[in-house]
């Protein structure tokens, strides 16, 4: 049913926020899962039945957008009568039932003469459902209400020729060269060994583990789940079959926030990566665009860059952004956020004996590394957590690590082939907190599993020790398997960085740099500090 709840709702996120916030409380809808469940479930049936020829949800702008978007796709024009619109409050004007958000409702085109099968269906599940117009020729969206023609007007004009905004941008910032900053950020703070700097990380919020959150929902709902909160991707299986679904959120806000276009494409391919990483492929995107006043020069430059960066690296990856939303003017007392593009990414596993998870199984399997660490850490958790580096300095700093597309799809086309040919028995992206991080995070115990350890070797090459565990170079992902199947998962990484960084053993995570033993911790330690951390802070 139609509300007063959600009128002006649309433009109430898009709005600035000061003391009389309050007075807006109204134009905030309160969804009710239950009834979102009945709905999808008459939905589906519905489709099952023939019966509808088109259907749309109502989001922003309610019955005012499904009905001429839907109209504008089929060329066609559109009579509606209001007094027939189920309410759930008296009075209501045909202003605020075109304007209404209220949640769970759908607009259905049915096929002529099966709509009161339509109805029946509705009925069955104990909603709403009712005739309230009808498809007409021509070319113009006309409303009644008690009798009265309200509205006449071309369709058109609510769609494609509706007002375009041309707002003022800045300049484009050119990408700035790579500098060697690692110095100053070693030298902003006092001195800490680098085992001191992996405990701090991961107690980081951004790092810690979010299951004092996600647990507080049941996320076996349907018995459907095939891999749990907290890894890379969850993954739901596709009942009677052997397929499965992966998801992911990805927002890397300090990338966006120093360089907004190669910020956006680091976030699609981490995204990408992710999926990847559970052994999906990925198939789409979704988005969610924050930003301050586009009103604003430099908000509209960052908005503009970081919508260029998206389809870039969503054309290299051939995943279509089937659905999304923007909201702007997300200040309070005219101090505004910071651009904060969040990306999801889903995927399709064909096959889920070949899934992968992130944990390190077995004694004796050998870890490797497929990626090259490079200095990348201006913009990372351990410049902000460890050197005390705030956003303004990695803005002022401007380097955000380079991504290679091409490079990055190679590397998730490797990763799916070895999932394919379950020659795996983990992988898990490298991303907060850099090398360091994603290995003690495989080390964790996870599903039942123990804790196990790891002895690691690697070599600077040049680099810090800090960068060399920290850094936060995109396109780099920690895999274990069997001795015997090196061969072949060096073959399928052929062209590209990969080198066998250690074994998996006991309960001790040992990591050395050039020989010299750097960190050595017992897997139970470090897993207590990540594990409670953000229930700590929180709490």
């Amino acid at each position: 049913k139609t509300g007063r709840d959600g009128i002006h709702g649309a433009t109430m996120a898009s709005a600035e926020f000061d003391d009389e916030a309050l007075e807006k409380r109204p134009t905030v809808q309160v969804g009710d899962p239950f009834l979102e469940k009945l709905l999808l479930e008459a939905c589906l049936e519905a489709m099952r039945s023939g019966a509808i020829e088109g259907i749309q949800d109502m989001g922003a702008a309610g019955l005012t957008s499904s009905s001429v978007e839907m109209a504008a796709r089929a060329g066609t024009g559109l009579e509606l009568d209001l007094t027939l619109v189920p309410q759930r409050e008296t009075g209501m004007t045909a202003y605020e039932m075109m304007l209404s958000e209220s949640q769970e409702r759908m607009l259905i085109v049915a096929r002529k003469g099966r709509e009161k099968e339509v109805v029946e269906i509705f009925n069955k599940w104990d909603l709403d459902a009712v005739v309230i117009g009808s498809v007409v020729e021509g070319d113009r969206l006309k409303l009644v209400h008690n009798g009265a023609l309200v509205a006449d007007l071309p369709v058109i004009a609510l769609t494609d020729e509706a007002p375009k905004y041309e707002r003022p941008m800045a300049p484009q910032v050119p990408l700035a060269t790579t500098k060697e900053r690692h110095v100053d950020i070693l030298s902003s703070s006092a001195p800490i060994s680098v085992s001191d700097s992996l405990m701090r990380l991961l107690a980081s919020p951004n790092i810690a583990s979010k299951h004092w959150v996600y647990e507080q929902y049941d996320s076996m709902v349907r018995t459907n789940t095939a891999v749990l909160p907290g890894a890379d991707a969850a993954v739901i299986r596709v009942k009677e079959t052997r397929r499965a679904i992966a998801m992911c959120l990805d927002g890397p806000g300090r990338f966006v926030a120093v360089n907004a276009k190669e910020g956006a494409k680091l976030a699609v391919a981490e995204a990408a990566r992710n999926v990847a990483c559970v052994g999906a492929r990925p198939i789409a995107v979704t988005n969610c665009l924050n930003f301050a006043s586009p009103e604003r020069p430099a908000v509209m430059r960052s908005f503009s860059d970081v919508v260029d960066g998206m389809a870039e690296a969503c054309e290299a990856f051939e995943t279509p952004v089937v659905s999304g939303n923007v909201s702007f003017y997300n200040e309070t007392d005219g101090k505004g956020i910071l651009p904060t593009p969040t990306i999801g990414m889903v995927g399709l596993i064909d096959d889920t004996r070949k899934m992968i998870t992130q944990g390190f199984k077995n004694e004796g399997d050998l870890i490797a590394l497929l990626g090259a660490t490079r200095n990348d850490l201006s913009v990372s958790e351990y410049a902000s957590v460890v050197a005390g580096w705030s956003t303004e300095d990695m803005i002022a700093d401007g380097i955000v690590p380079s991504i290679d597309l091409a490079a990055e799809r190679k590397l998730q086309s490797a990763l799916l082939a070895m999932a394919d040919e379950t020659l795996l028995s983990s992988a898990h992206d490298c991303s907060e907190g850099g090398l360091a991080v994603a290995i003690a995070e495989s080390c964790f115990s996870s599903l039942g599993r123990e804790a196990l350890g790891a002895e690691i070797l690697l070599e600077t090459n040049g680099l810090s020790p800090e960068a060399t565990l920290f850094a936060e170079s995109p396109s780099r992902v920690v895999i274990s398997f069997a001795a015997e199947n090196l061969d072949r998962v060096r073959e399928l990484a052929a062209g590209l960085p990969f080198a066998v960084i250690g074994t998996v053993r006991d309960d001790v995570l040992n990591i050395s740099l050039d020989g010299q033993r750097a960190v050595s911790s017992l897997v139970a330690e470090l897993e207590a500090i990540w594990e409670s951390a953000l229930e700590h802070e929180l709490g």
